[in-house]
C-alpha cells in the first residue's frame, strides 16, 4: 500500500501535457486514501487551489461539499474515514480561455483500480460530477439523469453534481436535490461513519 501510495505521489505521466497548458505547470499528485475508509469521494481532479495546497477540497466547492455532508472538516480530511479519489490526481491546467481542461484519461487507466483494491471496506461513495459517474456507472447519461436517478443506488451510492459554483443555478432549478437527496445522503453517512 505504501508503494502505492508513492508511486502516484511521484507519478509524472503528465508532465509535457501540462506544460503545454495555459497555466504550464508541473504534475502534483494530490492522493488522499487509505485502507479502512468508510467513505469514499469519487471526484474530478484537483482545482488550482487544490494544486497549491496539497490537499483536496480545499476551495469554496470543497465547503458546499461538507455543507452537503454535514461533516466538519476534521472528518471530512481524516483518511481513516474518507477517502478522496479523484479520476486525476494532479490539477489538469486551464486551456487559454480560463476553462478546466478534462482529467487526463491516462491518471485512471494507471491507477484508478489499483487504489480503489487499497479502500475495500467503503460503505458509502458519493460520485461527484460526471467523469467519476462515467466511470462508476452504466451507460452514458446526463449528470443530472443520473443524480436524478439516485434512488436506484442509494444508500451505497449517491451521483452528485459537482459542487462548484456553477452549479448554483442547477441547484435552484433542482429543488429536490436538497429536499429529497441530501437528507438520505447525510443519513447514510452518519451511519457509515458512525
Amino acid at each position: 500500500m505504501m508503494k502505492l501510495l508513492k508511486d502516484i505521489s511521484a507519478c509524472r505521466l503528465c508532465t509535457e501535457r501540462f506544460r503545454a497548458t495555459h497555466t504550464a505547470h508541473s504534475p502534483r499528485p494530490v492522493v488522499w486514501f487509505q485502507p479502512g475508509a468508510k467513505v469514499l469521494i469519487a471526484g474530478q481532479a484537483p482545482g488550482a487551489r487544490v494544486h497549491e495546497s496539497g490537499r483536496p477540497f480545499t476551495d469554496p466547492s470543497g465547503d458546499r461539499l461538507r455543507e452537503w455532508m454535514q461533516v466538519d472538516e476534521a472528518t471530512f480530511y481524516d483518511r481513516n474515514k474518507i477517502a478522496i479519489l479523484p479520476m486525476a490526481f494532479c490539477f489538469p491546467g486551464y486551456n487559454a480561455k480560463g476553462a478546466d481542461l478534462a482529467p487526463p484519461a491516462v491518471c485512471a487507466k494507471t491507477w484508478r483500480a489499483q487504489a480503489l483494491n487499497v479502500i475495500d471496506e467503503v460503505k458509502v461513495t458519493l460520485l461527484v460530477g460526471g467523469y467519476a459517474q462515467k466511470w462508476h456507472l452504466e451507460g452514458k447519461r446526463s449528470v443530472t439523469s443520473n443524480v436524478q436517478s439516485w434512488r436506484s443506488h442509494a444508500p451505497r451510492v449517491f451521483p452528485l453534481p459537482h459542487p462548484s459554483w456553477r452549479n448554483t443555478g442547477w441547484l435552484k432549478k433542482n429543488p429536490w436535490f436538497a429536499d429529497e437527496l441530501l437528507p438520505e445522503l447525510r443519513s447514510s453517512l452518519q451511519e457509515a461513519l458512525a
